[in-house]
């Protein structure tokens, strides 16, 4: 199967994920403008409002993200390992998803156990080349450091997901030690997975301007038309800053820039949904493939995983633990 092929058959998890990621932002959305609106009417407190309203969606939507979203993310990466391995995909896409990761997983918890061990050794590994960049940095050390960690850390997302399809694909074998060979893996082929990485950042960079431009202009056009909410917002914050003896910015406390940032804000967060459950995935469609076609060609064995031990002490202690 294309690459082409194998996104397309498992947009399916993209659609589902979209679909509750979207409800849970009207749901923030709603919670923060309710808060914003009640308390505005009832103390003249709206900013405080909004901000609890804020705080409460973002407590529903972190535990979405947590048991639901990743869940169906998971099953995407598992069918696409699926298809990558067995050159073909079940009829019913979704429902094999699911049934996967419920047999190699039996909890959404336990998906998160691996899902955390695998990011703490990419993490680590990572932080390690960081502090190389700013020790060959220079005077500039901290800006080169700090340019690597950001790439580094786009980098290990999807590294962390090549590992959970090599975790699904070696399903013969412990999660933890799946989890050790897929680390090793990406450096044991580093290079065959080098060329995807200009692909990573030129198609995140290409889908921000044209998906996040666009929504950013149409939402700064529709908040245009409502100049009062803005300057009553404006003016809490004023407020707010001079009563409670908070810094905020003054762009924060300007009707006209407050706007632009807002509908910034609202862009990127357009952008990160689309960018997440659709452009994103058929990146991936091409970095797993590398992955998973030189680890089939040559799986780690216990000897390869002392290679790693000094660069990572969660993986020295993943591995030690499976001796015991």
């Amino acid at each position: 199967m294309s690459n082409k092929e194998l996104y397309k058959k498992t947009l399916c998890f993209s659609i589902h994920k979209l679909f509750i990621d979207l409800i849970t932002l009207a749901v923030v959305a709603g919670l923060a403008t309710a808060g914003f609106l009640i308390m505005d009417k009832v103390n003249s407190m709206g900013m405080l409002g909004m901000v609890i309203g804020l705080f409460v969606g973002i407590v529903i939507a972190a535990f979405v993200g947590h048991f639901i979203s990743y869940a169906i993310k998971a099953g995407q990466i598992a069918m696409m390992t699926y298809g990558i391995a067995e050159n073909k995909l079940p009829d019913n896409v979704y429902k094999e998803g699911k049934k996967v990761v419920k047999e190699r997983f039996a909890t959404v918890a336990a998906l998160f156990a691996v899902t955390k061990v695998i990011k703490a050794i990419f993490n680590q590994i990572g932080r390690g080349i960081t502090a190389l960049g700013n020790a060959i940095g220079g005077e500039n050390g901290g800006a080169v450091g700090s340019a690597i960690s950001s790439a580094i850390q786009t980098i290990v997302s999807y590294m962390c997901d090549c590992c959970l399809g090599w975790v699904f694909f070696r399903k013969d074998t412990s999660s933890a030690k799946a989890t050790l060979e897929g680390a090793v893996l990406f450096f044991k082929h580093g290079k065959s997975f080098a060329k995807n990485v200009g692909r990573i950042f030129g198609m995140g960079l290409a889908s921000l301007v044209l998906v996040g431009g666009p929504f950013f202009g149409i939402a700064y056009l529709i908040f245009q038309t409502m100049p009062n909410f803005f300057a009553k917002l404006a003016s809490e914050l004023a407020e707010l800053s001079t009563r409670e003896n908070i810094e905020i910015h003054e762009l924060l406390t300007n009707p006209t820039t407050l706007m632009l940032i807002i509908a910034a804000v609202i862009g990127l967060i357009i952008w990160a949904f689309i960018h997440s459950n659709f452009i994103r995935p058929f990146v991936l469609v091409g970095v797993l493939r590398n992955f998973m076609e030189s680890g089939m060609k040559d799986i780690p064995s216990e000897s390869s995983f002392a290679e790693l031990d000094q660069k990572s002490p969660k993986f020295a202690a993943l591995r030690k633990s499976l001796k015991e």
